[in-house]
């Protein structure tokens, strides 16, 4: 019988379990923690009755993420749930741009930019599924969509800030266009960037962004049970910190960033691997903010009101000017701030009318402060009134959240910043997955880097089987 070990039941430890027992190999998952999810976790931490998402909220890659469709995650429970509105982003002077699922009404909106929108955005519209397949894998792979891919790549290795100033000419769709840009977490003036706004716009217009009904706790549980359907065995409350304490497998899965890696396994890392784990840059980090509220925000812009994620940053200027001082180690005094509202399209998070609100802001990696009040001049300002609507509030800033979760290095959300090479090298060009004999990495710090999707676990699962020859 062949055997594999994961270490750590994140999404992506889970899908990799998930795949590797369905193709009848022994697998047990063995996590530090008490509960299984890594940062896709819910909690009641506002009070009885509240479901607080710790990490991730809104999942545009997870509803379209093919790992999550083949595991047939809908038979273990999981269910999306869509707000009216995937997306809005207000603007100075009190409307806001808005993103629809419907790519005609979001371009109606946007006045003289409509036939721009669509055309920029018609590629991941059309095909949004082969837009999220052909994205998320690694670089060196024949591509499943090859000219979608072409389309895609036309417009993506543009800088956001200097495409949506080429081809709109409102300041509402550069700004839509450019806060969907910012979940790179990189300037908006860095290449590359236009890809996620075209990814993200595309795959709203159709999937939309939406939330897992009852928290986001529940995509790992549906992927445990997928797991454990298959016959993988999942232990919680197991803090492993020696591989050679470990049952014996054929396969060892790490579901750890780079530092993790290097301190739990340095030794049987291949060198070249190495080096590049030593290396590693972990990028800007979340200052986070989770609020218990008396009813609905109170936005100046009712259509705010109806959408399951907001961005708050002005205008494309200023949000690509706040990015640019966080990445070169300065804390703006206007970060831009992402703010997620489950209760819209999920009225089982909060009691009696009460509103569960979501938000972080972007600071600097390993930032020793707290964005709380910077969360709630932003959100004031788009809706007056919002202050005296807190019934709670919990904020959990960097420090806190790598405390909580150590893969979350210095507050980074993402695995690892995508400036430079590691947009494309991560850790290395080729064989990604695979550190060293036996030994394979499957965290967000390999392709196709963050988010709630499942896809490092699916492809470093496969990786496994093709070199067991299973």
């Amino acid at each position: 019988m062949t055997r594999a070990v994961v270490v750590g039941a994140g999404v992506n430890g889970l899908t990799a379990a998930a795949v590797l027992a369905r193709a009848g190999v022994e697998v047990t998952v063995l996590e530090r923690l008490p509960s299984i999810g890594g940062a896709a976790a819910s909690a009641a931490v506002l009070g009885e009755g509240t479901v607080v998402d710790l990490g991730a909220a809104a999942h545009p890659f997870g509803v379209a993420s093919p790992a999550f469709r083949a595991l047939g995650l809908a038979q273990h429970g999981l269910e999306w749930v869509h707000a009216p509105v995937p997306l809005a982003h207000p603007l100075p002077g009190g409307r806001a741009a808005v993103l629809h699922r419907d790519a005609e009404r979001t371009a109606r909106g946007l006045g003289a930019d409509a036939r721009a929108w669509l055309r920029l955005h018609a590629p991941a519209t059309e095909q949004p599924l082969e837009t999220v397949a052909s994205a998320m894998g690694p670089l060196v792979r024949m591509p499943e969509h090859p000219l979608l891919l072409a389309r895609i790549g036309v417009r993506g290795a543009w800088p956001a800030r200097a495409l949506a100033r080429a081809v709109f000419r409102s300041g509402a769709a550069q700004a839509l266009f450019g806060g969907s840009a910012t979940h790179a977490t990189l300037p908006l003036s860095h290449p590359m960037t236009s890809a996620f706004a075209v990814a993200f716009g595309g795959v709203g217009h159709t999937l939309g962004w939406p939330f897992a009904r009852g928290g986001t706790q529940a995509i790992p549980d549906a992927l445990a049970g997928a797991a454990r359907a298959a016959g993988a065995r999942i232990e919680t409350g197991v803090d492993v910190d020696d591989l050679g304490a470990l049952p014996a497998a054929d396969a060892v899965l790490l579901d750890l960033t780079p530092r993790q890696v290097l301190e739990l396994a340095a030794d049987r890392v291949e060198p070249r691997y190495r080096r590049r784990l030593g290396g590693w840059r972990y990028g800007p980090a979340a200052s986070k903010v989770d609020y218990l509220l008396d009813g609905p925000v109170p936005w100046t812009d009712p259509a705010v009101a109806g959408a399951g994620t907001v961005h708050l940053g002005g205008r494309i200027e200023q949000i690509d000017d706040a990015e640019r001082a966080v990445a070169a180690g300065r804390m703006p005094d206007r970060p831009f701030v992402l703010v997620c509202q489950p209760s819209v399209a999920d009225p089982s998070r909060a009691r009696g009318g009460q509103q569960v609100l979501w938000a972080y802001a972007h600071v600097l990696h390993g930032w020793r402060g707290d964005a709380r009040a910077a969360i709630d001049a932003e959100i004031e300002g788009a809706a007056p009134g919002f202050r005296d609507r807190i019934l709670a509030a919990r904020s959990t800033p960097p420090a806190a959240l790598e405390a909580w979760n150590p893969n979350l290095v210095g507050g980074s959300i993402g695995g690892g910043s995508l400036a430079g090479l590691q947009q494309l090298a991560r850790p290395v060009l080729a064989r990604p997955y695979r550190a060293g004999s036996g030994l394979y990495v499957c965290s967000s710090s390999t392709p196709p880097g963050g988010g709630v999707h499942g896809m490092a676990g699916w492809h470093a699962a496969h990786a496994v089987l093709r070199d067991l020859g299973a």
